[in-house]
């Protein structure tokens, strides 16, 4: 992988996601900036999987911006609902106006994982994409992560944002909603996916 720079934009407009990519890149010394604080534009997501949708918020944010970005696509993943939300995620939590409910998008989570009946059972995962885009040369790479765990109700803490506080990760008896950042981040979607950015950057 190409050397990133003193300086990385984040791309995205998600104050819990732009935490978390922080957190996990400062341990490597990277200067990071967010789009928003850029006035960068959300590009529309028209890719049909995490990663397609990674690799154009990256691609559009570099381009913008001038400097390398890394952007990140995730979602949550429901067994009984075919794997939907998925890349929808954050859109199920969308009012007509466009404003972001997360209790809205939970409840609308668990009443249709319930609708498919007793035997579909609440196994659900989280999935995320990592892609790096330079500016100019189109060059990009994408990184995928996933952590397994069943669906709760009703959600349970107020750390975390999204679908985190309805998800028990394998393993564990607390919700990412409970769960301490720290922990978090050693074994979410988004860590998952880091560890294998991280790698190609000390190849």
């Amino acid at each position: 992988m190409r050397e990133i720079g003193p300086k990385l934009v984040i791309a995205t407009h998600n104050p819990g996601k732009l935490r978390e990519i922080t957190a996990l890149l400062e341990p490597l010394g990277i200067d990071c900036v967010g789009a928003e604080e850029l006035e960068l534009p959300e590009p529309e997501e028209i890719g049909v999987s995490f990663a397609d949708n990674a690799d154009l918020k990256a691609r559009a944010a570099a381009d913008l911006s001038g400097l390398p970005a890394l952007a990140d696509d995730s979602g949550l993943c429901v067994d009984a609902l075919h794997g939907r939300p998925g890349i929808f995620s954050a859109r199920w939590a969308e009012d007509e106006a466009g404003k972001r409910d997360w209790m809205r998008a939970m409840k609308r989570v668990w009443e249709a994982a319930e609708a498919e009946g007793p035997d579909a059972g609440h196994d659900a995962h989280f999935a995320c994409a990592l892609a790096i885009a330079w500016p100019n040369d189109g060059q990009a790479e994408t990184f995928e992560g996933r952590v397994d765990g069943t669906l709760v109700w009703p959600p349970r803490g107020d750390r975390g944002f999204g679908y985190d506080p309805m998800f028990v990760p394998v393993g564990r008896e607390v919700t990412f909603g409970e769960m301490d950042p720290d922990a978090k981040h050693q074994m979410s979607h988004r860590a998952a996916a880091f560890a294998r950015f991280v790698k190609t950057l000390k190849a």
